[in-house]
């Protein structure tokens, strides 16, 4: 029998990545909180689009969301009409948003009450990966639900990885978001000082990018940051919120994090200067209007 896939949340990410499910040939129902987003996807896509929460989820097999934070997974999940109440016992439940690790225990518990499995899984690759279907997925749950969850998740995955028990996911995105930030504000700074140096930043690009300073960022973002082109997707907003809920986890783990927190109160300074909605390479801008 066909496996029945339910998609909640239909944003930059989760647009395509329920879209890679269609593709695959996998029963696909989608509800987004913006009506219209729905309808645009079911019309694209060999899917069903769902004018409730309750209809998507009925008879699901699995049933995945990409919302935008804790608050909103509260009302998705345990709102009147919500997942928890209408999804069947035996089902797996997948969130992609990145969230607090609370958060997904919590969610966790309540759907071990109803009888559902439940699986963290924040994903890294911004908007690019989401529609090429290379993004990297970081889980946390039990073995036999991410079993159950994986081969669905493959379908817009380039790496998947069940990484421990529930909140894992989580903890697990927040190193690379805390990785990411101190790299960004490096190659912000290196860029930035061989501008001011006089010299051609492509052409030092070319060249430090084949030694030790060589990174992803570098390879994937230095010719738009010197093109103050910052349109890639994966937005300063994001950034700040994601950056928050790391810095929070570290209060509670009693890690200390001075970088990530200057780097937040940087993004900071670039909200101020109108770029929420600017890439988090953004940061370049920042040190050019100094």
């Amino acid at each position: 029998m066909a496996l029945t896939v339910t998609f909640i949340g239909l944003g930059v990410m989760g647009y395509p990545m329920a879209g890679h499910l269609a593709k695959a040939g996998l029963s696909v129902r989608v509800w987004n909180r913006t009506e219209e987003k729905t309808t645009q996807w079911s019309n694209e896509h060999p899917g069903t689009g769902c004018k409730t929460i309750a209809e998507a989820v009925q008879g699901s097999d699995l049933v995945i969301t990409c919302v935008g934070a804790d608050k909103d997974l509260i009302s998705v999940y345990e709102g009147s009409g919500g997942i928890i109440e209408n999804t069947a016992k035996g089902a797996v439940l997948v969130d992609h948003t990145t969230a607090s690790a609370g958060i997904a225990e919590h969610l966790a518990s309540v759907a071990s009450m109803a009888g559902q499995g439940f699986i963290d899984a924040p994903v890294s690759g911004g908007q690019q990966g989401a529609e090429n279907g290379k993004l990297t997925i970081m889980c946390g749950g039990r073995e036999e639900d991410y079993q159950k969850a994986a081969p669905v998740m493959a379908h817009y995955a380039r790496a998947l990885n069940l990484m421990g028990p529930t909140g894992c996911g989580q903890k697990t995105k927040m190193v690379n978001q805390i990785a990411i930030a101190g790299l960004i504000q490096g190659l912000s700074e290196a860029l930035h000082f061989a501008e001011q140096a006089g010299l051609d930043a492509n052409k030092v690009v070319e060249v430090i990018s084949k030694g030790a300073a060589q990174s992803w960022q570098m390879e994937n973002r230095s010719e738009s940051m010197i093109d103050a082109e910052f349109d890639h997707g994966f937005a300063v907003d994001w950034m700040r919120k994601d950056l928050g809920i790391c810095l929070e986890e570290a209060r509670r783990n009693g890690s200390t994090l001075p970088v990530t927190a200057l780097v937040d109160q940087f993004y900071g300074d670039v909200q101020k200067m109108g770029g929420n909605r600017w890439d988090t390479s953004s940061l370049i801008q920042r040190l050019r209007n100094k």
